[in-house]
């Protein structure tokens, strides 16, 4: 009979055996682990304070921390992360207003709500990429929808090229990104509204408050923690976005669209500075963890306040 169904313990021998068949069993996944992410943080860490020009270079002299003191230095730095700024705190804001309405249409009485759950996961289902791509050809200047739209409605007389300004450009990664991450925010939401209580609003409707004092007094208190969480993901997510600014701008036009990753990016891999490019890198972790830890403070203080 096998020792947990006799109920006696496993001899040493036995464990012995067992923790090793784990070892082995868990080696491969620890040596990808390694290989993939612990190794290349350390060696990013260590070359941050080496002058390395080439991915080539033999000659790498020991500088210290004056990558660091370049980056904070440069002025494109700053610049990069004005725009990163920007880009993080309207498409956090954005996705938090209307994945809030997206939510509340998900949560009520409707015939077809399983219909329009199904719908609504599309775009975040979508490939980032893909995503990318497709509302760059929306936003074209020569056929884009958008356009052929607002000509058609008699809004604009002219076709616009959207990703043409620096500014409109950076707007049109904002809207592209809000749209397919709302979805995703929605259902953080959604769940959070799922778990309040049917009692609340059915004491709030005998005190015959309207909708907007249920929602302020009833809805938003209970959903504090499940906002919290969606802020904390969102800010992270949109401080470090790379992927759908190179697909849809490349940085451009003039920079301006040149978030603080791409500059990171393009810092050590077009210009070959790997030094610079791996202090850039280093003070996006802090800012990120940074920002992380000012929003569990707050996460933490929300939750004992409606202790």
């Amino acid at each position: 009979m096998h020792p947990a169904q006799s109920g006696k313990p496993a001899g040493p021998r036995k464990r012995e055996k067992q923790g090793r068949l784990a070892f082995w069993l868990l080696l491969p996944a620890g040596l990808a682990v390694f290989g993939v992410i612990i190794y290349p943080i350390f060696r990013t860490l260590i070359i941050s304070f080496f002058q390395v020009n080439s991915a080539l270079a033999t000659d790498t002299p020991f500088v210290g921390v004056d990558n660091y003191v370049h980056v904070l230095g440069s002025a494109s730095f700053w610049e990069s992360m004005g725009r990163t700024l920007y880009f993080t705190l309207l498409s956090t804001a954005l996705e938090l207003a209307f994945g809030l309405i997206v939510a509340g249409l998900l949560n009520a009485k409707l015939r077809a709500r399983w219909l329009f759950r199904a719908v609504v996961v599309i775009p975040w289902a979508i490939p980032t990429i893909v995503n990318a791509a497709m509302w760059k050809g929306i936003f074209s200047a020569q056929y884009g929808a958008l356009n052929a739209l607002l000509t058609q409605l008699g809004i604009i007389k002219e076709y616009q090229a959207w990703l043409g300004d620096p500014t409109t450009a950076l707007n049109m990664v904002v809207l592209a990104d809000v749209w397919k991450t709302t979805p995703l925010v929605a259902f953080f939401l959604l769940a959070g509204l799922t778990s309040i209580p049917a009692e609340l609003y059915e004491a709030a409707k005998l005190d015959r408050a309207r909708w907007p004092r249920i929602f302020r007094s009833v809805v938003l208190p209970m959903l504090v923690p499940s906002i919290s969480i969606v802020l904390v993901l969102r800010t992270v997510e949109a401080f470090k976005v790379f992927d759908i600014i190179y697909a849809m701008t490349r940085g451009g036009p003039v920079n301006g669209t040149q978030t603080v990753a791409y500059y990171a990016y393009t810092t050590a891999f077009s210009d070959q500075n790997f030094g610079v490019g791996s202090a850039l890198s280093y003070i996006i972790v802090v800012v990120i963890l940074a920002l992380s830890a000012i929003y569990l403070r707050l996460l933490r203080r929300s939750e004992m306040s409606l202790l």
